[in-house]
């Protein structure tokens, strides 16, 4: 399965998210080599601000997990991960068309729209994603069977930020995210640099704005599913036929018509 996630690189966009839930898999995978693992290949594009720091770390902790994956024999065959740098159309051409799985899972109220997830799903790639932006939309045409939605509502993320949120509670209260977040702080994908990674890990501790820690475990349950479906040729095959049908409602014909008829009143 290519499982991609190609876009700027933003902390609202949870990069980070899906970094440690391949983290967390990896893990799984050495702990429980017995069990029947779907072989994935975890693809990140996209480009960093010049002067965003946690977003260039991001940046550099996907290629240190990348070096430490895919010299691990022990996950041979069941788990590779790539940073494609010098990312443009030109690699996004080639990149969406080979995708299984697009990965879109921003902070929900943050993504304004976004057409990424359209391009993937015209291309018969299945979305992972929260309720936010496109995917809603999204999940409108295709339908609920479709697309593996995961995570807060806008509103629950706004309601948990009100109450008073929590993140070392609900880090310490999951076996599968703690370990994984333990083992980035601690040095363990950056040899070279112990301390590399402590405060991007710490700030996930002391505030966890954009609600990694709470919806970790909706999204390790989500990528199970995504499995489940992936193993089930036919019924993956028939999600990504679906796709392919269902989102032509997002053409640029029928926008046209629809702001001639009801903006521009030409019609």
């Amino acid at each position: 399965m290519f499982d991609v996630q190609i876009k700027r690189i933003h902390e609202y966009k949870r990069q980070l998210l899906n970094i440690i839930e391949t983290v967390a898999l990896y893990d799984q995978i050495r702990s429980h080599p017995e069990r029947d693992w779907t072989p994935r290949v975890k693809l990140f594009a996209g480009k960093a601000a010049s002067s965003y720091h946690n977003a260039k770390l991001v940046i550099k902790l996907a290629n240190d997990v990348a070096r430490r994956i895919n010299a691990d024999p022990s996950v041979g065959g069941l788990l590779k991960v790539a940073f494609l740098p010098n990312y443009n159309v030109s690699l996004a051409e080639k990149i969406i068309p080979a995708a299984d799985l697009s990965e879109q899972i921003s902070t929900a109220g943050l993504e304004a729209s976004g057409t990424g997830n359209m391009k993937f799903a015209m291309n018969g790639a299945l979305t992972i994603g929260t309720l936010d932006g496109a995917n809603i939309e999204i999940k409108d045409r295709v339908g609920d069977d479709n697309i593996f939605i995961f995570g807060m509502t806008a509103d629950e993320v706004e309601a948990k930020r009100a109450n008073g949120y929590d993140p070392r509670s609900v880090i310490d209260g999951s076996n599968e995210l703690r370990q994984a977040v333990s083992a980035i702080a601690s040095g363990v994908f950056s040899p070279d640099d112990k301390t590399r990674y402590a405060g991007l890990m710490g700030g996930l501790y002391e505030g966890d704005w954009f609600m990694l820690a709470a919806d970790f475990d909706s999204y390790a349950t989500a990528q199970r599913a995504v499995d489940t479906r992936w193993n089930d040729r036919d019924a993956w095959v028939a999600s990504t036929v679906r796709n392919v049908a269902r989102v032509g409602w997002f053409s640029s014909d029928r926008t046209i018509r629809e702001y001639a008829r009801e903006i521009w009143t030409v019609m």
